[in-house]
């Protein structure tokens, strides 16, 4: 099996540091136990690209990608490169060929910070696994909390790792999104599935800066402001305030919180893993009822047949 292996954090980030290493070891250890041999390369954004979903920028501007040859501390056998562009671009350039045969599966991450709730919308962790599903390519997105004293990427690489029979197994363009709480393995209380929750991260939008930023920022600082205010009308020019928060339960109310949600499972200390899907139509039968009533009237004045 071919891995690809990308994140958005950029190619020198300790988690994707972390995952290459541990897939290293499981790769080795396949081999010396008469199991099957895998191949590892790494093709990853050459600088932070965090939130950028799954973006690939204006390619008809451009159709050439610069990159250089990186370097992953304690994995230096594994081809590593580092690609001016997306995540999602970063996946695309894989998969075509670019650094060699096609990939039978792609690892994303592990990000710093968790991807829940809104997050999965504009991750570029996320992004990036669901841009290998929409090429025909099972992905698994690997994301980890920040805000405590010691990043344990160990525990999220070795977790992700056990995780690839599973995903390898599934039916072709499955996407799995791995949300882990940094804690030593022994600690984590176990692996559930979860259900996107409605957290997110960015609470305000305002010209002021009277409400602090909180000093855990999980996931992508992506523009979803659920307020904006400019007192006294927009300007010309002048500054726009992101507050961001958390997307877990305050701790008073954890036990009001979702249980099956991906931010409350992290934040009581569970590995959450939730099933995703890219784009695709909408057939649900009521909606399109719903909208087929109104689409004889509005196109009635353009002249077209309904």
């Amino acid at each position: 099996m071919r891995i690809l292996v990308t994140n958005d954090d950029g190619v020198s980030a300790p988690g994707l540091g972390a995952l290459t290493r541990a897939l290293l070891r499981w790769t080795k250890e396949s081999t010396a136990s008469g199991g099957p041999s895998h191949e590892i390369v790494v093709v990853a954004p050459s600088s932070n690209y965090s939130g950028a979903g799954a973006a690939v920028g204006s390619v008809t501007n451009g159709t050439r990608i610069i990159y250089h040859r990186a370097r992953v501390v304690g994995a230096e056998e594994v081809d590593a490169f580092g690609l001016d562009a997306s995540p999602a671009l970063s996946v695309i350039a894989g998969a075509l060929g670019a650094v060699g045969p096609r990939p039978d599966l792609v690892l994303s991450g592990i990000n710093h910070g968790v991807n829940v709730g809104r997050s999965v919308l504009h991750s570029g962790t996320v992004g990036a696994a669901l841009t290998a599903s929409q090429l025909g390519i099972s992905a698994l997105a690997v994301s980890m909390r920040a805000g405590t004293s010691v990043d344990w990427w160990e525990s999220a690489a070795d977790l992700a790792v056990a995780l690839i029979p599973v995903v390898a197994g599934a039916p072709v363009c499955t996407v799995l999104n791995l949300n882990v709480p940094s804690l030593p393995m022994h600690e984590i209380l176990g692996l559930r599935w979860a259900r996107v929750s409605g957290a997110g991260l960015i609470r305000a939008a305002t010209d002021s800066w009277e409400s602090p930023n909180s000093p855990e920022m999980e996931g992508p600082a992506a523009a979803e402001a659920a307020l904006a205010h400019i007192d006294g009308g927009p300007a010309e020019k002048g500054e726009i305030v992101l507050n961001v928060g958390s997307p877990f339960p305050h701790s008073g109310d954890m036990g009001l919180a979702d249980p099956g949600e991906d931010a409350t499972l992290v934040a009581q200390g569970y590995a959450a893993l939730t099933a995703l899907r890219g784009p695709m139509s909408d057939e649900d039968p009521a909606l399109r009822k719903l909208l087929d009533d109104g689409l004889a009237g509005a196109i009635a004045p353009l002249g077209l047949p309904g």
